[in-house]
């Protein structure tokens, strides 16, 4: 009887090791700090590029102080960050996972919303 060779030998899925305590509320912060309609339309405005507030308070459609609250939270999950540019703060993406991030999320609600379409078809 042959035996197989290693090369087709299926391998199983490598088991994750289980998150810590700490870790796990790291990631429920991250997640909390996009559980905001306001966080997202940001998020996805600076998506386009970077901008400074004023732009981001028109993106919004909320005042400058509820804007500069949001744009906290999310410099402070490490989703965005801001530089000094004269009297301008421009924020832009520091964390390059929130594009795939974006991208997996929209990818998903696509395809739901046309197996949708497609039921009520």
């Amino acid at each position: 009887m042959a035996r197989k060779s290693p090369t087709t030998r299926k391998r199983k899925p490598a088991v994750p090791k289980p998150l810590s305590d700490s870790a796990l509320e790291m990631i429920a912060h991250r997640f909390r700090a996009l559980s905001e309609p306001v966080r997202l339309r940001l998020l996805s405005t600076l998506m386009a590029g970077e901008r400074n507030v004023t732009q981001l308070v028109e993106a919004a459609g909320t005042g400058q102080a509820n804007v500069s609250k949001h744009l906290s939270v999310l410099k402070h999950a490490g989703m965005i960050a801001t530089r000094r540019d004269g009297l301008s703060t421009i924020c832009f993406i520091a964390d390059p996972s929130i594009h795939q991030l974006c991208e997996i999320m929209c990818a998903k609600l696509k395809a739901e919303h046309q197996e949708r379409i497609k039921a009520l078809g």
